[in-house]
């Protein structure tokens, strides 16, 4: 069977040295379907960086109009090769095609390009500031070195290394990306990235601003990860995999931005239960299930009082676990690494209450729900907070409301942290909330957290090990853009040799920070504000 070809130097070319070879999982038979694709070696990796770095200062240098026809063209691509794509992906990943594939996750993914189009345009990403008195200006600005993206397993389209949005971020910030699709889709991949390839074209882009390597050894993976000619990395995976890559790269002085691993603790309060718990256990059951519970966002954690009203709502949640058939995971691996997660919480002291076990064929786990007591719990809060990455929760039950403090503030970093509380007011959430806001990076109320909305408002992200840097948002125009940019300074720099949304004149309605001040107009004579 003919080896597919790479997307390296701006055409479609055989891998030089590929000693291996893979084919894509069905993993609901964990029968190989598809073409066959290459496992990169050396000389794949180094062309590929090479090449990016050749166009880098080209890129940087291009108009951002053309950027962001890019990204609406692309986006565009995307929604017309919809059944194409939806295709691929079920195929690949056993998600849903109607519900999950079709109508959320491909809508989901050309939406997130014309968001980063739009944050193009209006300059937002870039944070324009200028001090008239001191003559000097600032704004985030290009890496001009390529961006090394690796894409996860469970979002073919959303998160993917070629389409996702650290793509999107990090051609918005104009950076060349390097793409590493995850081997769990590579046809996917590989079709996302011909219809990137044809838009870059369209735009009159460098061909070399996108290049996609399909899979490649772990060591030569950190190799790259190291070298300083990278401007930056995207991550989103295991903790064992990004902290490896954030060693690699830190070496180098480069950017690392990892999204790892995070339980999402959920805490229902006693009036919440009493109120609507059975409504509540069927909220958990289907975030915790849904997508066979492979999101990053999965309510991993729940923490749940010892009254009667707890244990109708776990006896309800057990009943609806019970009667749930398996969910398919995406391969042999993430199965793998389940079933080594809950062995884990089980030799920690948590019982499981219902699952516990994979379940043929292919892939499939059945949903899983664990019981610990708060006190348990923290004897080895560390160890109970392992990520059990599928269909699967550990609940905690807590005798009083200082127990429930205890074990919030024994949490390590998070993407999100939920509070239920009773809707009249009478379960007191301030004290939870105070101990849970530094430890997540998004503060729910009265609702799972499954799910990210593509909104500027979103933060998606949190304190370590959620990710490697509380501060960055891996979701969100244009506040991810601003991952992938480099602060740029103009100090007493003639206004012809300024970038435009640094200039006297304002391009076109363009938020600036002037003096302290947001305004959108020119700036007057001797450059000072316009009256």
């Amino acid at each position: 069977m003919d080896v597919q070809p790479l997307l390296i130097a701006g055409e479609w070319r055989a891998a030089r040295e590929s000693a291996e070879s893979f084919r894509a999982i069905d993993p609901s038979s964990g029968e190989a379907i598809g073409p066959t694709f290459p496992v990169s070696g050396e000389s794949d990796l180094q062309a590929a960086l090479t090449s990016a770095c050749a166009v880098a200062d080209e890129l940087a240098g291009a108009p951002p109009s053309r950027i962001a026809d890019f990204l609406d063209d692309y986006a565009q691509a995307i929604d017309d090769d919809a059944a194409t794509l939806v295709a691929l992906a079920h195929a690949e990943t056993a998600l849903p095609a109607d519900t999950r594939l079709a109508k959320v996750e491909l809508p989901r993914t050309s939406r997130q390009l014309r968001l980063a189009a739009q944050a193009v345009r209006s300059f937002a990403w870039t944070q324009p500031v200028i001090d008239t008195a001191a003559g000097l200006r600032a704004h985030y600005a290009p890496l001009h070195k390529p961006v090394l993206i690796f894409g996860p397993n469970n979002f073919p389209l959303a998160f993917n290394a070629v389409a996702g949005s650290d793509f999107a971020s990090a051609i918005a910030a104009r950076n060349p990306v390097i793409a590493k699709a995850h081997p769990s889709h590579p046809a996917t991949s590989q079709r996302l990235a011909e219809l990137a390839h044809r838009a870059l074209l369209k735009a009159g882009l460098p061909a070399a601003s996108v290049q996609m390597l399909y899979h490649f050894d772990q060591h030569l993976g950190l190799r790259l990860a190291r070298d300083p000619r990278l401007g930056a990395i995207g991550f989103t995976g295991s903790r064992s995999g990004g902290l490896a890559l954030k060693a690699a790269a830190d070496q180098a002085g480069i950017p690392a931005y990892m999204e790892m691993s995070s339980i999402n603790p959920v805490f229902l309060l006693p009036g919440a239960l009493a109120e609507r718990g059975a409504a509540m256990a069927q909220e958990f059951f289907a975030s915790c299930t849904t997508g066979s519970g492979q999101f990053c966002t999965n309510p991993g954690l729940v923490v749940v009082p010892e009254d009667a009203a707890g244990d109708a709502f776990v006896s309800t949640a057990l009943a609806l676990f019970h009667a749930a058939p398996p969910g398919v995971l995406f391969s042999r691996g993430v199965l793998e690494q389940l079933d080594q997660a809950v062995g884990a919480l089980r030799d920690w002291g948590a019982t499981c209450l219902v699952g516990g076990a994979s379940a043929g064929p292919g892939y499939r786990y059945r949903p899983t729900l664990l019981q610990i007591s708060a006190r348990s719990f923290l004897k080895h809060p560390a160890k109970l907070q392992r990520e059990a990455f599928g269909p699967a929760s550990l609940l905690v039950r807590t005798r009083d409301a200082g127990e429930m403090l205890a074990v919030a503030a024994s949490l390590e970093g998070n993407l999100t942290g939920t509070l239920y509380g009773a809707s009249d007011g009478s379960d007191d959430m301030v004290p939870l909330a105070q101990v849970l806001r530094p430890r997540v990076g998004r503060l729910i109320a009265n609702r799972m957290p499954t799910g990210v909305a593509v909104s500027a408002a979103m933060n998606h992200g949190g304190p370590y090990p959620s990710t490697s840097h509380p501060g960055f948002t891996a979701v969100g125009m244009p506040g991810a853009i601003r991952r992938f940019a480099a602060l740029h300074c103009y100090d007493n720099v003639d206004d012809a040799l300024l970038p435009p949304e640094l200039r006297d004149r304002n391009p076109g309605d363009v938020a600036r920070q002037v003096d302290g001040r947001w305004r959108n107009d020119d700036l007057g004579p001797g450059r000072s504000p316009a009256p």
